[in-house]
């Protein structure tokens, strides 16, 4: 890619049909103050309907986009992933997501890339670089297609093999 680099907003802004993550990290952003709020006192303030996530995930959806996220989890899980879980139920199932999750145990026999990634109507990868302890570090784009083929490929057997949302209990 060239020029400025496009915030998530611009990218999936521009997406037509799909929109697919995966997640492969047990901890993300560990002083989160949302959180260390949610360890504290079990709440989830700031989540929901007026959120600026959900207003873009809705109006993606609303256009016909189908927005997919794949989480492949350690288990027992960590804090973080039980975080996660409660913010999914609250913010991106509502907002229109398809959210899976997989037990780490069940995808030793898959190929994955290195990070996490975004891939936009299957022209764009977003790989997402952290830092050892989940703090976010830069993003890294790619219109490779067999980089892009990779990807899908990855994400399409994770999410064969997930277990949905709904069904999933954090252990």
């Amino acid at each position: 890619m060239s020029g400025n680099v496009p915030s998530f907003a611009e990218l999936l802004a521009t997406t037509k049909r799909s929109a697919i993550h995966l997640e492969m990290r047990d901890i993300y952003t560990p002083d989160d103050p949302k959180f260390l709020a949610w360890q504290e006192t079990g709440t989830l303030e700031g989540f929901g309907v007026g959120s600026a996530w959900f207003g873009l995930i809705r109006s993606a959806v609303a256009r016909g986009v189908a927005v997919r996220r794949a989480r492949l989890v350690s288990e027992p899980v960590t804090d973080y992933i039980r975080f996660e879980h409660a913010v999914s139920n609250l913010h991106n199932i509502p907002a229109g997501e398809q959210v899976r999750w997989l037990s780490r145990r069940r995808a030793s026999d898959l190929a994955l890339p290195g990070n996490d990634f975004w891939v936009f109507d299957d022209r764009l990868v977003r790989f997402h670089h952290f830092s050892g302890a989940g703090h976010p570090l830069v993003d890294e784009f790619s219109e490779d297609p067999s980089v892009i083929d990779l990807c899908v490929t990855a994400f399409e057997a994770v999410w064969a093999r997930a277990v949905d949302q709904a069904e999933f209990e954090p252990r």
